[in-house]
């Protein structure tokens, strides 16, 4: 009996099949004979394999999926390619890097054992999960990705702290963690064979998934990453890698013979039938000449053979040549090109239908229809108006054909016939039954298409209106990746800026610890020393007015920290307080940064008088300002001049009351042209490149929308722009009721306990509290300061008042105030901190604190604080 061979291919296949799994045992029969021993190289060696086998899995997959348009294929890709990433960390770790990334080696002992285990589990659930999307229908990819991204993460860190090894469980396992793996393989082997008739890729992923069972069974009793279970393991996880390899290319080369066969055959049928068209023709010129009229009739259908023959391909040539192009201009440009050299046409273009206009759009001329479309007012870009004519006919999905468009009385068919045109085929480019196209082709001669030539047009219309479509498609794709980049790099810019703040705000509180005693000696010496000399006196001014500017910038400082409120809080705010302050935020921007580059920048401030406040969130203000700041800088490369400018606009009724409030910022830089100032708005739109992530206006845009105002940007290239805020004026002036402090009042002599981690601050504190009669102690920590209350209430001797930090090691400010008040519920406490202004404005003041002080305190603040609390409490003076 005969093997065919597709058969004796099949037969090499399987063969090669069962080497693999022979091989498989008898290697995992070797390891376990030798007794147990550690293989490292064994190891690496056989991860490497994996890792390559995964990888090339995944790139023949893909390239499969590709081809015939299966997501399913594509999701296994993906499968074995985030197989193939968790892998290569598993294997890159173990190799002795220097330099830079020394980093990798110092890590292995984190990536590497929780590499391995993730890649076990995520490729059978992928699998799995690919097989119950096939099954449903599902198309998309990109959303596929990212929950095995993520659900990577989650099993590295899941594995990561789960034990790697144990002492014997049941059955004597060593690696618990590792017992889902072999019953999800064995699950997607069972539903793989189950539903085998459903994909003939479902066989082999069976076949694997069986071998993937048997090695993950052996990775239970490992007792160490390269003991021989380990390394029984990793062959049974390359062997089922081979076994599916050796299934695609099984599948590969019997579909080659397949093509093969086919091909030979049809070559044969060709072979025969040129020997029978010779032998009939040798007939024909001995035979009569009653049959010279077959003979013509004879050479008419061959010649339509071959013409039809040669129609198909040029079909398969553009199909091929159109396929292999992924942008739109480039598909056309094939297209046209190809019909003009080879069909041949006089004229042809590519129209896209617009359904809002009722037009179509002319989106691709050929090379040798240039001058013509020119002569015809159809160049690239022009609009054709749809009437009642061939062009809607095409719309409704119908080939159409005019064989002489003079005859036709439309505009359309009249345009063309003013050109010398003759003969018209207009051929719809359709996508799921829709049409969004036409391919227009016309001859000067008419009847000039013949019928096979209109088919030939319609079956290529179908072929190119896919290709338009899977072009516009890629182009969608690579929009989305660039966006998805961009934002990436906002969200990395974002945590720098919140590391940033972070550390500022520590660098703050540490500031304000130090600045405080100094505050306090200066401002009291001031006060109690009468007989200070003139120059004393004067240098001790120029120290509180410099503490004061650090005590300001330390405060701006904090501002990196303090977390975006949800919900917006506002508040009567000064737009000409928050300028000079944004000025000098951002001074080493406009100031220092550009000198270094040789560029000066000039500030400008032009603050209008008697400018009423504003409802608004005070930080987002700032941040706003900064940002456009920022970005006026940015505009400016070789120096000039930058104005922040304040103004209100009074009603055009009265004449005095305010309407709105703006603040401007305005350079002399390049400026924008109108398209990119229509557009400068929008996230990630960027005309810094690199440098910029396109979400600066974007975030002050965003400012602007919660606050009820309005933004206005005037620019023009070469002359500048200008940024104007518009923000509603407030119908009334809104003030702050506080209780009233008498003027240079001081309150009742009182025993004072205060709590501190710093010495110079609690001798501080104590020195300038004393100078004011009150008796006071100190405590070192809040431990401290703890007992020492109990200690005083205990003796009858309480504390009138506590003044405590806020952060302290161990015991902090809040429970230092839980602790007194739980002690005695009616001694005020006062909390002194460096983070006041952001514990008041973020309404986080602690339960059991009755003043907050920001750090360093003033004299008039510390009294005013102390007169409250006294009253609140109705302490009694010493």
């Amino acid at each position: 009996m005969q093997v065919s061979p597709r058969q004796r291919s099949d037969r090499t296949a399987n063969a090669s099949l069962r080497a693999t799994l022979i091989a498989f045992g008898v290697l995992s029969f070797v390891l376990f004979a030798a007794g147990r021993k550690n293989y490292p190289e064994l190891h690496t060696i056989l991860d490497t394999g994996g890792l390559l086998l995964s990888g090339l899995l995944a790139l023949l997959f893909w390239d499969m999926g590709t081809r015939i348009d299966r997501p399913f294929y594509k999701w296994i890709a993906i499968s074995f390619g985030m197989t193939s990433l968790l892998e290569f960390i598993h294997v890159a770790v173990t190799v002795e890097w220097t330099g830079f990334l020394a980093g990798v080696t110092h890590s292995a002992g984190i990536l590497r054992p929780a590499t391995w285990p993730p890649a076990a589990h995520l490729l059978p659930i992928a699998v799995g999960a690919s097989i119950l999307l096939m099954r449903r229908g599902a198309r998309g990819a990109l959303g596929f990705t990212f929950v095995l991204l993520v659900l990577s993460g989650a099993l590295m860190a899941a594995f990561y702290w789960l034990p790697k090894y144990t002492s014997p469980v049941w059955l004597g396992v060593t690696r618990p963690a590792l017992t889902p793996a072999p019953l999800l393989w064995l699950i997607v082997g069972w539903i793989c064979w189950k539903l085998r008739a459903e994909d003939r890729m479902l066989s082999p992923l069976a076949l694997m998934s069986a071998v993937l069972v048997l090695a993950h069974l052996s990775m239970l009793y490992s007792r160490a990453p390269h003991d021989t279970e380990a390394m029984a393991a990793h062959l049974g996880k390359v062997a089922g890698y081979l076994v599916l390899l050796l299934s695609l290319m099984q599948m590969a080369s019997s579909d080659m013979l397949e093509r093969i066969r086919a091909e030979r055959e049809l070559a044969h049928w060709n072979l025969e039938l040129e020997h029978r068209v010779l032998d009939r023709t040798a007939q024909l010129e001995s035979a009569n000449k009653s049959l010279q009229d077959e003979i013509v009739v004879r050479q008419e259908a061959e010649h339509k053979v071959q013409t039809h023959l040669g129609r198909l391909d040029l079909l398969h040539q553009i199909t091929r040549a159109i396929g292999e192009r992924q942008d739109l201009q480039s598909i056309l440009q094939v297209l046209i090109r190809s019909l003009e050299d080879k069909l041949p046409i006089d004229f042809g273009c590519v129209c896209l239908y617009d359904q809002p206009s009722n037009a179509v759009k002319v989106i691709q001329v050929g090379i040798g229809s240039a001058a013509l479309a020119e002569k015809l007012a159809m160049p690239e870009q022009a609009m054709i108006p749809i009437d009642e004519n061939g062009l809607s006919r095409c719309l409704n999905g119908r080939l159409v054909y005019e064989p002489d468009v003079s005859q036709v009385q439309f505009p359309f068919p009249q345009r063309l016939a003013q050109g010398g045109l003759r003969a018209l085929v207009a051929a719809p480019l359709m996508v799921e039954s829709k049409v969004f196209g036409v391919l227009v082709s016309a001859r000067r001669q008419p009847h000039s298409f013949s019928s096979g030539e209109c088919e030939f047009l319609k079956q290529l219309s179908e072929h190119v209106g896919l290709a338009i479509h899977q072009a516009q498609l890629y182009g969608a794709l690579q929009q989305a990746y660039e966006d998805l980049r961009q934002t990436q790099q906002a969200v990395m810019q974002q945590e720098r800026l919140r590391a940033l703040g972070q550390m500022a705000s520590g660098i703050a509180h540490d500031i304000n610890n130090a600045i405080s005693p100094v505050a306090l000696y200066t401002e009291s010496m001031l006060e109690t020393e009468p007989n200070l000399s003139s120059r004393a006196r004067d240098y001790l001014e120029t120290i509180q007015r410099a503490i004061e500017d650090v005590a300001m910038t330390v405060s701006r400082m904090r501002e990196f920290y303090r977390q975006r409120e949800q919900q917006l809080a506002l508040a009567p705010v000064d737009l000409n307080e928050i300028a000079p302050q944004v000025v000098s935020l951002t001074r080493a921007r406009w100031s220092d940064m550009p000198q270094q580059r040789g560029v000066v920048v000039q500030m400008r401030t032009d603050l209008a008088p008697d400018l009423p406040t504003v409802m608004a969130a005070e930080n987002e203000i700032r941040e706003a300002l900064t940002n456009l700041i920022f970005n006026a800088v940015d505009a400016m490369p070789d120096g000039g001049t930058l104005t922040l400018r304040t103004r209100a606009v009074l009603d055009a009724d009265d004449g005095f009351t305010p309407r709105r409030v703006y603040i401007e910022v305005t350079d002399t830089g390049v400026g924008m042209d109108e398209n990119t100032r229509q557009r400068c708005l929008e996230p990630f739109f960027t005309t810094k490149g690199d440098r910029g992530t396109g979400l600066g206006l974007g975030m002050v845009y965003g400012v602007v929308q919660r606050h009820s105002a309005e933004i206005e940007i005037n620019s023009a290239l070469g002359d500048g722009t200008t940024v104007r805020l518009s923000f509603p004026a407030p119908v009334a002036s809104l003030t702050a009721h506080t209780e009233p402090v008498a003027a240079g009042g001081k309150p009742p002599r009182m025993r004072i306990l205060v709590v501190d981690d710093d010495p110079l601050l609690l001798k501080s504190l104590r020195d300038t509290l004393e100078i004011d009669g009150h008796a006071v102690e100190t405590a070192n920590g809040g431990e401290a300061g703890i007992q020492t209350f109990r200690e005083a209430l205990s003796r009858q001797k309480p504390f009138a008042l506590v003044i405590t930090d806020l952060g302290m090691p161990y015991i902090d400010g809040r429970k230092v105030a839980d602790a007194i008040k739980e002690a005695s519920p009616s001694t005020p406490v006062v909390l002194l901190t460096g983070w006041g202004q952001r514990l008041v404005a973020e309404h986080d003041v602690p339960p059991h604190v009755d003043h907050v002080l920001n750090k360093p305190p003033k004299l008039s603040e510390l009294r005013e604080a102390l007169m409250r609390c006294s009253r609140q409490a109705g302490a009694e003076a010493l």
